[in-house]
């Protein structure tokens, strides 16, 4: 689909290309599984990098679409140097929201690749799928939003799901010596870092946003791309990943995370807030089934069970607060949006 036509989408384009967003992002676990050589740090900067270049050629492609579209404004930044990369690349040098945001992006590329090089990908999925609940208590805490009864709910169920999925592995460890707790341990707090890193994410955009600072979420990744291969480099050195494995790492790159990233901010032009992370929630289910049916990693009862019980709480309570949007405000992502939510 031509850039000028991401510009103006109906309601069922965006449900259909938020699902092909998803499905993309799905796809992580088992192309991490396809790697031969490539180690943990190696993982993430190739993957963070090819990102980063994907952004760097798709930003402003996109961008002169927009303005073309009236969607987007052309307002140059103050400067020679900053303008041009405003203009062209969305970059905000003088709004700190902007590297708040961007460190948080490098926090949850580089939290991610490295979670599943120590535990399953349903473990690392499921945990990530409880971003909108994180998300709701730090926008209580930070911005002192109210939390609907069936958000706090939805956060009771989806905790003793989790609680139920980990309680049974680790039981299960302490009766076989043979498997290693330590990298469940390990991978499984790394995980924890994306949706702590989203919410912050989140809550620092929107209350940048309400306080009239125009945020565009989309260069926010470019920088989190840039900043995550720039702090994985010196681990990653010497490289060891074959050309097989640059190669899937590229794939990564191109079609796991810029793509659907950038399809994801268009879509939530059209959508709202509550479709927005119904939809989202099918990356989970998308991910254990490719990582299942691609690289033969089956999730165990308790996984199942616990994770039916964690995605079933979050689809509950998106579903019920579908008709109610004022805890669920929408980020705005382009310059020019100024229609009321």
């Amino acid at each position: 689909m031509p850039f000028k036509a991401l510009s103006r989408l109906s309601h069922t384009q965006a449900v259909f290309l938020m699902v092909a967003a998803t499905l993309m992002w799905s796809i992580a676990g088992v192309v991490a599984r396809q790697l031969e050589s490539a180690a943990r740090f190696e993982v993430t900067f190739w993957r963070s990098a090819f990102a980063a270049l994907s952004l760097l050629v798709i930003l402003p492609l996109w961008r002169a679409a927009d303005r073309a579209a009236g969607v987007l404004a052309d307002e140059p930044g103050q400067g020679v140097a900053s303008g041009f990369l405003h203009r062209h690349w969305g970059v905000l040098p003088s709004a700190p929201a902007f590297w708040i945001s961007g460190v948080c992006w490098s926090v949850m590329f580089t939290a991610f690749m490295l979670a599943l090089t120590f535990t399953t990908v349903a473990n690392v999925l499921i945990i990530m799928a409880v971003g909108p609940l994180f998300t709701a208590l730090v926008a209580r805490v930070a911005l002192g939003q109210q939390l609907a009864t069936r958000t706090w709910l939805a956060i009771v169920a989806a905790g003793l799901g989790i609680v139920y999925m980990y309680g049974v592995q680790f039981l299960r460890a302490f009766s076989n010596p043979a498997i290693d707790t330590g990298n469940l341990v390990i991978g499984s707090l790394i995980a924890l870092c994306v949706p702590v890193a989203g919410a912050i994410n989140w809550t620092v955009v929107q209350r940048s946003q309400t306080q009239g600072h125009k945020i565009d979420l989309v260069p926010s990744v470019l920088l989190g791309g840039v900043i995550s291969s720039l702090t994985t480099l010196l681990a990653a050195w010497p490289f060891a990943a074959t050309h097989a494995d640059i190669a899937w790492l590229g794939l990564l790159g191109l079609v796991q995370l810029a793509i659907p990233c950038a399809l994801a901010v268009v879509c939530a032009r059209s959508l709202k807030a509550p479709e927005v992370s119904l939809l989202a929630l099918l990356e989970v289910i998308f991910g254990i089934l490719l990582a299942w049916l691609g690289a033969g990693e089956t999730p165990g009862p308790a996984v199942l069970t616990g994770g039916s019980v964690v995605i079933g709480a979050l689809f509950i309570n998106e579903l019920l607060g579908w008709r109610s949007r004022s805890g669920t405000p929408r980020i705005q992502t382009l310059q020019a949006r100024t229609e009321p939510d």
